[in-house]
This record gives structure tokens, sequence and C-alpha cells, in this order.
């Protein structure tokens, strides 16, 4: 209900308020939609504190626009660990130039009596939720590593389903509090616009690139004197010169990148066998999906998921398989010859943990270095998953389909399994003990 209200309602609600409201204020207050600059009142410190402000957040954001736009890019490009290090490093890096910034424009707000008479309640509010954001952004950031990537198939498709209008909140349900209250956040943002200053992100001057030339005539001596020598025809090719050059670096840097940009928007031109090649891709994806829908259907109509014959399952290294739910789970030999049958979806954010045990007797995680005791399914000290990996409930039946043991609901294991002849027994997971687990 809560996730419901916040991740849903709210995202809907602050979306209409700002258009309606920004609409609103544009039409009715055009004048008041600029950042009403206070650099005549006090500029020394607006310059510490706006210059490394603007300069992180914008970098900071355009990396979120881009994983929410590119997402496929996004993945691509990360997929190499070195890129991913220095992309996290200068999230980090950034958030904290903008961490530094933001509290110099606090300070400067509170401190000088100037800018105190022109201050206004929102424009503290405003300030405290834009603190709060970076704050828990780089506290997601170190606490839960490698956000870059796990978003991209977390929050990139939570937004989709919202701007889609089919609100899917199951992509960031099992995301931790910290990044949902980021989430939050961003949205109270946007519900905020209208009635801030923030509404100056609207007023971009693109007049300004059409609007006739205008020559400026400066009143310091000190520059006059400094310019006196140059005569109009020399500023002017100085000028030329100078425009010049910043095309002719701009062309030569823009050239790989507008290459890419071609081909990530056109594609190549595909040879026959290329386009057949494609086509093969794409019937082996369907058929895929075929038979995991195959795979589904089965879970839901069949009484018993068959795992592995006895004799398969070792104690250092586990079975994968699917179980009712649709999620992996691993299948061990434990030490009285009996399954140990454990989920393989972290607690952490659902990743698939390795099959491997450890000399501790434990399995990782990969994603974030999570290890988990597959005895008792407990998670080491200090990992950033907290909840236990739950254990299944199976049995073992042998040729005939009679159970000769099996572990209960509430985890007491019932019978056992002649030693000597494993290859006559099978494990299964069993529905009404998985039934039985749940209630």
């Amino acid at each position: 209900m809560i996730d419901s209200l916040l991740l849903i309602a709210l995202p809907y609600v602050a979306i209409v308020v700002c258009i309606v409201g920004s609409v609103w204020r544009i039409r009715t207050q055009a004048f008041g939609l600029s950042a009403l600059s206070s650099q005549f009142l006090e500029s020394r410190k607006l310059l510490w504190g706006s210059l490394p402000w603007h300069i992180g957040i914008g970098l900071i954001l355009a990396g979120h626009l881009i994983a929410l736009f590119c997402p496929e890019l996004w993945r691509s490009l990360l997929a190499n660990p070195t890129i991913l290090l220095v992309i996290e490093s200068a999230g980090i890096g950034l958030a904290c130039l903008s961490v530094v910034g933001l509290m110099v424009l606090f300070w400067r707000r509170l401190t000088s009596a100037r800018i105190q008479a022109v201050t206004s309640v929102m424009d503290l509010v405003v300030l405290t939720l834009l603190l709060g954001q970076i704050v828990i952004g780089m506290i997601v950031a170190l606490q839960y590593h490698w956000g870059a990537v796990w978003a991209t198939t977390t929050a990139t498709p939570y937004v989709w389903s919202l701007a889609t209008l089919q609100p899917d909140v199951s992509f960031v349900a099992d995301l931790p509090p910290l990044m949902k209250a980021h989430i939050v956040g961003a949205w109270l943002l946007i519900l905020l616009i209208p009635f801030s200053r923030l509404i100056h992100i609207f007023t971009v001057p693109l007049e300004y690139l059409f609007r006739p030339p205008q020559k400026v005539v400066w009143t310091n001596p000190r520059h006059h004197e400094a310019t006196a020598f140059l005569s109009d025809d020399e500023a002017r090719r100085d000028f030329i010169k100078g425009m010049a050059a910043l095309f002719v670096g701009g062309a030569l840097l823009s050239v790989g990148a507008l290459d890419k940009v071609f081909r990530f928007f056109f594609g190549p031109r595909l040879s026959p066998k290329e386009e057949a090649e494609i086509m093969g891709t794409r019937v082996k994806r369907l058929e895929a999906t075929a038979n995991e829908k195959k795979l589904e259907l089965e879970r839901q109509t069949s009484d018993y998921i068959f795992v592995a014959k006895l004799s398969e399952l070792q104690a250092k290294e586990g079975k994968y398989f699917i179980d009712f739910a649709m999620c992996p789970a691993l299948a061990f030999l434990d030490g009285n010859n009996l399954p140990n049958l454990i989920s393989a979806k972290c607690t952490h954010l659902g990743c698939t943990v390795l099959n491997q045990v450890d000399s501790q007797g434990r399995i990782l995680c990969p994603c974030h270095l999570s290890y988990f005791d597959i005895a008792t399914g407990v998670p080491n000290a200090g990992a950033p998953a907290k909840e236990p990996l739950p254990h299944l409930p199976w049995a073992v039946m042998d040729e005939s389909g009679k159970m000769v043991a099996h572990k209960s609901a509430n985890g007491k294991i019932i019978g056992t399994a002649p030693a000597g002849n494993a290859e006559s027994y099978s494990v299964f997971l069993a529905k009404h003990l998985a039934e039985e687990s749940k209630a």
C-alpha cells in the first residue's frame, strides 16, 4: 500500500501538478520565471557555491538521463569493468562537488542579511530537499555498489512503466529503503517546480541565438586601455580566426561521435547473410520465451517438480533448478545423504548466487559480495543482504513413486533414504509442502 502511494500515486500527482502549475505560472507570472539571481546582493559566496553545484548536478543528471533513455547503450558501455569503476568514482566525486556547492549556497542564505531579506520558506525547503537527495544518492552509491548498472534493470523500467501508463512497482519493490527514498525525493522535487525557483529550468533563453547582433561598450577604464591598441578590423579578424579554430576543433572532435550516433540510430547496412543471422537470433529468443512459458505452465499445473537424482547431488557444488515461483534455487547433499534445497535468489537485490561452496560452507552472491551459509541461509556479518536465503521443503521418492523421506514445512526431516543405492531415489519439490511453508 505504501509503495503504491509513494511510487505510483505520487509520481502521477507530481507530473500533473508540474505541468499544469508551470503552464499557469508561465501564463500569469511571465516576469517571475527566472531564478531571481541575488548576485547584486552578494557575489563572492555565490561564485564558490553556484559553480560547483551546477557543474556537479548537471553531469549527474546527464548520467541519469543516459541510463533512462539509452539503457542498452549504457549497459554495454559499463560492461567494461574499468569504465564502470571510472563512472562510479566520477559520480561520487561529482556528488561531493554538488554537496560542497549546495552547502555554500545554504550557508550564504542563512548568514547574509541581504540574502535573507529575499529568501522565502520555499527556498529553504528546496535547498534542504536537494541536499537530502544528493546525500542519499551518495550513501546508496557507497553502500550498494555498481548502481550505475543495476539501476537500468530496476529504476529505468519502473520510470518507463509510469510513462506508458502501465505502472509496475515490482521493478523497485525489493530495493532498499534508501533507494526508494531517493526515488520519492525526485518526485517531490518535480512536484515543487511550479512553486519555487526551480521553474527557471523551463526558461532557456533560445531567443538569444536569433536576436540581432549587439555592440557592447565597456566603461571600465582598464579594459578600454587594454584593448585600445586593437583597431576594429584587427578585432574582427581575431574574432573570425577564433570562431574558425573553434569550428574546426569541434568538427574534428565530433567526427567519431557523429559516426557512433549515426550507427546507433540508423544501424549498419546488413547483407542477406547478416539479416538471416539476426532473424535466427530472434527465432532463438522466441523459442527461449516459449520454453520459459511452458516451464511456467508446468509449474502451475504440476504437484511435484523433479530436481535431480539423489546420486547427482554434491556437497560442494549445487545443482540449479527452478522452483514453483519461477525463481532460481540450488540443491546440495547434506552430511546425512539427504537433499539440502535453498533459494538462489539473493535477498538483497535479487541476483542469482553462485553454486560453489567455499571452505566455510558458504555460497557467494557476486553482485554485491554477500556470503550465505548453506546450512542456515544466514548472510555474513556486514553483508549488503540482511535476510537469510530461505530453505525449501523437499521429498525423496523411490522408483515406484513412494515417498521415503521429506522435509516438512517447519524444517523437520521425516524418514531417510537407504544408503548404497542413491541412483534409485529422486528429489522433488512438492507443491503441498511449499504451500505449507508459505502458510
